[in-house]
């Protein structure tokens, strides 16, 4: 198994925790971004630079997947290509998405798209705290001992 990051968008604090697990577990972790990453210097931590672009870290990332490898993403068309290609995906708050939940997510994400293209304005996603980073932290210690 591998892990892949969704980097652009990936929270500095998920990253490091990121960086940790990889360097425990020994698992290749690879973050993809169409910019310059600074990662600390480990066998396990590598970084993929991709052209700028729609969805070219997304396609690069889907690409590379086999099936069993974990993204990390917010994204959810992406989480939903990686969970139709046969892997897992867990987003920054520390949702794992699944064959159970990732349909409604994607239906919501479409039906708040449409909302907002009609001129309609939603919130967005509240900053993230300490909260979420702990519940990301614990889903993925906890998928990661699932995997052993």
């Amino acid at each position: 198994m591998k892990i892949w990051v969704d980097a652009d968008s990936c929270p500095k604090a998920i990253k490091e925790i990121l960086f940790r697990a990889a360097n425990r577990t020994e698992i290749i972790t690879t973050l993809v971004a169409n910019q310059l990453l600074q990662v600390p210097p480990s066998r396990y931590i590598k970084t993929l630079r991709v052209n700028a672009g729609y969805d070219v870290a997304d396609n690069e990332i889907i690409k590379c997947l086999n099936a069993g490898d974990l993204v990390i993403t917010g994204d959810i068309p992406l989480a939903n290509e990686v969970i139709e290609k046969g892997g897992h995906a867990i987003n920054p708050r520390g949702e794992l998405y699944s064959h159970e939940n990732i349909k409604e997510r994607l239906n919501m994400r479409d039906f708040m798209e449409n909302l907002r293209a009609s001129g309609i304005h939603t919130r967005g996603f509240a900053p993230q705290n300490s909260g979420d980073v702990k519940a990301f932290a614990n889903q993925l210690d906890k998928f990661l001992a699932k995997q052993k």
